[in-house]
């Protein structure tokens, strides 16, 4: 594995500081990639700690991902993880492979997005896009084996969340018309993201992470 992804990393931290340190390792690494593709491009994105509900998410306000700290989770998202996981053991392994794991690299793609084209509303292409950022990251520095896990997990979590898309309604049209609500509730977001998670692991068209981010930026 590249070693540009620290040892720790897609996996649940006891300590705040070593999850700082290595979420902010991992991002000089992301933003270095984005400046060699265009040098010309204002791209500072910083991480911090900062756990809520929303659990992961990119501020454009103060340009930072916000990362979650497991032993600082309310009982509803420790429950939910749990729930997922189907154990406790479980549930933090899943909360370490994807919250202190895929999603850090997912929500710079959102910092890319923000720093490219500005401000952009929640939309089931804009978490598409990011949810492609993050995997051709991950793959172009050989973090193979940790997407496998996540991949697995995520069908796991696909096979037992109840799918909230109506009959005669895509996934898409149904995340773009409902998404306020859908972001509040982690079951019905869940599900998306997962879902979207698998669709982008297994499209074998996807352009490579330089290639993907040069055509978005031209796009």
């Amino acid at each position: 594995m590249s070693n540009v992804i620290p040892s720790g990393w897609f996996k649940t931290y006891s300590e705040t500081q070593l999850l700082l340190q290595d979420g902010t390792s991992i991002t000089q690494s992301f933003v270095q990639d984005i400046h060699e593709l265009n040098p010309k491009l204002t791209f500072d994105v910083k991480v911090i700690i900062n756990t809520t509900p929303a659990l992961v998410f990119f501020d454009p306000a103060t340009k930072t991902v916000n990362l979650p700290f497991y032993d600082q989770l309310s009982k509803d998202s420790v429950g939910f993880f749990q729930q997922m996981g189907g154990s406790e053991a479980e549930g933090k392994r899943l909360f370490g492979l994807f919250f202190n794991g895929f999603y850090l690299a997912h929500e710079l793609g959102h910092g890319v997005q923000f720093f490219v084209k500005g401000d952009e509303k929640g939309s089931y292409k804009n978490e598409l896009f990011a949810n492609q950022v993050g995997m051709q990251w991950w793959r172009k520095h050989g973090a193979d084996s940790e997407l496998s896990a996540c991949y697995q997990f995520a069908q796991h979590i696909i096979s037992i969340l109840p799918n909230p898309v109506p009959k005669g309604m895509t996934v898409e049209e149904y995340f773009d018309k409902n998404y306020n609500t859908v972001s509040n509730n982690p079951y019905i977001y869940g599900f998306m993201q997962f879902h979207q998670f698998i669709q982008t692991h297994d499209d074998a068209t996807l352009p490579a992470f330089d290639d993907l981010i040069r055509a978005y930026m031209n796009s």
